[in-house]
């Protein structure tokens, strides 16, 4: 059974859209330090990652080009590291997560990742050079735990675009946990798609759908 909400025309034009967003997020997270994260703020980090990353993408010819391989392996060794990826899963999954099994929630932390991995892998292969970013001034959530850094994404010939990133500090270390796009938010997003698809087939029926999703980019990117 093929769930309706989990992918809609619309959903599936909103991801073509969120693709620049999603490379400019990429960016953003992949230089970070841990124990820069613990010292600086994290927008001056996020500002530094930027430019630093977006310096080591143009010297890679092969990464430039898009060869996946690097991409995938560059996403892999630089991004996750610094996401809390088992908070986005677990908020992603929302009411469903407590009534997943040990293994349940290993397979789906391990799909999720696998997707975002897909997912910034071919931003990464879309990447726009003349991406200007401008910063807003940093805003705290919750006590000194959570805080939103703000921006601005401008390319050559077209729109301004929001694109917010929410982080979490946990034993001293930042860590990203959600991004808004254009007043949407990633994690909520995924949400919405996940608990239609849990409500008909249940968790094992969302495991099922991410791996068959993942496997049908996989494919594209190989043909």
């Amino acid at each position: 059974m093929k769930p309706k909400s989990s992918a809609s025309p619309a959903v599936q034009a909103g991801a073509r859209r969120l693709s620049l967003r999603f490379f400019v997020f990429a960016l953003a997270t992949s230089m970070f330090c841990g124990m820069a994260w613990a010292q600086e703020a994290p927008d001056v980090i996020i500002k530094r990652a930027v430019a630093e990353v977006a310096a080591a993408i143009d010297a890679d010819r092969d990464i430039a080009s898009g060869n996946r391989q690097k991409i995938i392996a560059l996403v892999e060794t630089r991004v996750f590291p610094h996401m809390n990826l088992q908070s986005m899963t677990r908020t992603a999954t929302g009411r469903h997560w407590p009534r997943a099994t040990p293994e349940q929630q290993q397979a789906l932390i391990r799909e999720f990742s696998r997707l975002l991995t897909n997912t910034y892998a071919g931003a990464f292969a879309n990447y726009q050079p003349d991406t200007v970013i401008e910063y807003r001034p940093l805003r705290m959530q919750t006590g000194d735990t959570d805080v939103v850094v703000r921006s601005l994404v401008k390319s050559k010939g077209g729109e301004p675009m929001q694109l917010d990133y929410y982080l979490e500090r946990s034993d001293g270390t930042w860590k990203v946990v959600d991004i808004n796009v254009l007043g949407a938010r990633l994690i909520e997003t995924y949400k919405n798609q996940f608990n239609g698809v849990i409500v008909a087939d249940g968790i094992e029926g969302l495991i099922k759908v991410l791996s068959a999703r993942n496997r049908a980019i996989e494919a594209r990117n190989k043909a």
